[in-house]
């Protein structure tokens, strides 16, 4: 079987996962918007206010790790859905520490720009090495770092903790890592999911006021189905790449979600 094949007979036989995906995602943003509007005027509202972000977090994990392992393939030695989340917390939060770090430097592109733009020649700080051009460069490789590097290094353990826990399989992950099939499919999905919606809010409001809400709400609404499309496809691909690491078990793939 191809890899593609391989790829859609995974997506068709995980449809409630994915289905759920759609819909858990979209229910969880909604849940941190009301969040947000939470009063914290009695004590039950402050109770709350603390406990849907943890809601939130419990959700997000038991829901990608139920899609993960329900793409993949169970070798026999799978640990338990609770725990498999469990484990996703701990790279979720080497993300945001990374997103953090990269926020950081992104602060830090003016007073970089500036500064190597002086130790070029006066002709090449008029030409080519100009402070626009250099703070351009900046964006884009915090842009890769962001989107690609980052997301490509932690998704393929994140993957494998949601299957084994702790028990690791490093030289599997390591290939995943190396192996020229896995950045092309990142790269692709960041220019979908992140590149292209931007451009659909590139462009100068027109048009009456209900006009411009319905054109934002088919932006949004085709920017959300592109990013979770995305990240279901980038999912599911790694499951064949981790598949065709070994032989699949017998009796692999029951149609039962």
């Amino acid at each position: 079987m191809t890899l593609f094949k391989d790829l859609f007979r995974r997506i068709r036989l995980s449809w409630v996962w994915i289905a759920a995906q759609f819909v858990g995602i979209l229910l969880l943003v909604l849940v941190c918007l009301a969040w947000t509007r939470v009063p914290e005027k009695h004590v039950w509202q402050v109770v709350l206010s603390l406990l849907l972000p943890l809601l939130v977090l419990a959700g997000g994990v038991v829901l990608q790790a139920g899609t993960m392992r329900r793409l993949a393939d169970d070798d026999g030695e799978r640990v338990h859905l609770a725990w498999g989340a469990l484990t996703l917390v701990f790279w979720a939060a080497l993300f945001a520490l990374s997103w953090t770090i990269l926020d950081w430097c992104e602060d830090q592109i003016p007073q970089a720009s500036s500064y190597l733009n002086s130790r070029f020649s006066a002709h090449a700080r008029a030409t080519v090495f100009t402070f626009d051009h250099i703070q351009r460069w900046l964006g884009w490789i915090i842009w890769v770092l962001r989107w690609i590097v980052v997301p490509g290094k932690i998704l393929p353990y994140a993957m494998a903790s949601s299957q084994w826990g702790w028990r690791l399989h490093w030289r599997r992950v390591l290939r995943i890592l190396w192996s020229w099939r896995w950045w092309p499919a990142m790269v692709i999905a960041a220019l979908i999911a992140v590149w292209l919606p931007g451009r659909f809010f590139a462009g100068i409001p027109h048009g009456t006021v209900q006009s411009q809400i319905w054109h934002i709400a088919v932006k949004l609404l085709g920017a959300y189905l592109l990013s979770v499309s995305c990240w279901v496809i980038v999912v599911a691909w790694l499951a064949v790449l981790f598949s065709r690491q070994q032989p699949p078990p017998p009796q692999l793939w029951k149609d039962t979600a």
